[in-house]
Formats: C-alpha cells, structure tokens, sequence
C-alpha cells in the first residue's frame, strides 16, 4: 500500500522557522509531482509549492520569497522550508503527489494525513 507520512509540524511564533517533511512509503517506482497545500480554519484548502521530478518549481504568491520547497527523490521525500512565518500561515498542511507510480498500478492526487502548523503572533 502506498501512502504519504507527514511530519514536523509543530507550534512557533512569528518570525520563526519550520520544516514540515513529506515520505511516500510502499513499492514505489517514481512520483511525478509532490506537494504542500495547507488549510486553514474555516477556508478552502489552498496550494502552497509544488516540485517535479526534473525539479520544476511553483509557489504561491503569499509564500514566495519565504518558503523553500525541495525533494529527494532517492528517499520519494518532499521539504517545505518555511522561513519568517506569519500567524496567517497556521493550518494544516497536506503533501499531495500526482502520479506515483508503482510496479503494477499508477496512483493519482494521493495525500497524506495532514500536520498542524500554528504560528503565534
């Protein structure tokens, strides 16, 4: 069974830094497209970075210049780097990643259980 393990969430006060960590686990051949969206309270879930393979990149404006998304593809893990937090940036963050393919089926928009990110002001 492949899945996405997140971790490294956790509570910082604005100004602070963090880094959240994404695993895809399972038999594995290669991942296209990994990703961070987050949600916040009340609000739609939204794209935060994504990153290929060939290590396209794209950011979302509110993150840009902050936030620093990379991968291993050795290790199928996707980073986010989050630098100068806001208390805006509180949410859940999820990784996504389209497609990943596996010996005998191709798996699409799969996503993780989520880490809680909470910035104090």
């Amino acid at each position: 069974q492949v899945q996405l393990v997140e971790s490294g969430g956790g509570l910082v006060q604005a100004g602070e830094s963090l880094t959240v960590s994404c695993v895809a686990s399972g038999i594995i051949s290669s991942i296209g497209r990994m990703g961070w969206y987050r949600q916040a309270p009340g609000k739609e879930r939204e794209l935060v970075a994504w990153i290929t393979g060939g290590g396209s990149l794209e950011y979302a404006d509110a993150v840009k210049g902050r936030f620093t998304i990379s991968r291993n593809n050795a290790k199928r893990a996707v980073y986010l780097q989050m630098n100068r937090l806001k208390p805006e940036d509180t949410g859940i963050y999820y990784c996504n990643a389209d497609p990943v393919f596996g010996p005998k089926y191709t798996y699409r928009e799969l996503w993780g259980q989520g880490t809680l990110v909470t910035v104090s002001s």
